[in-house]
């Protein structure tokens, strides 16, 4: 029983050092994460009017007097 306990200890210990082995890199990676999403928002911020306007059509649109008059010529 006592090397079983040994193994496990060791297996506990050996996970343990790897976690603390990569946080540097995950801290970073979160980090890099963190900046990105503040620009996302500070650019969504920066542009006025842009949440309460509706969204602009890039088509072209029919003025209905214009196509009125070409029916009736």
């Amino acid at each position: 029983m006592g090397f079983l306990s040994f193994l496990l200890l060791a297996a506990i210990t050996y996970l343990i050092w790897r976690i603390t082995d990569q946080l540097p890199d995950l801290i970073f990676r979160i980090s890099e994460i963190q900046r990105d999403v503040a620009e996302l928002r500070r650019t969504l911020t920066d542009v006025p009017g842009r949440s309460s306007a509706p969204a602009v059509s890039t088509s072209p649109r029919i003025d209905p007097t214009e196509h009125a008059a070409d029916s009736a010529s």
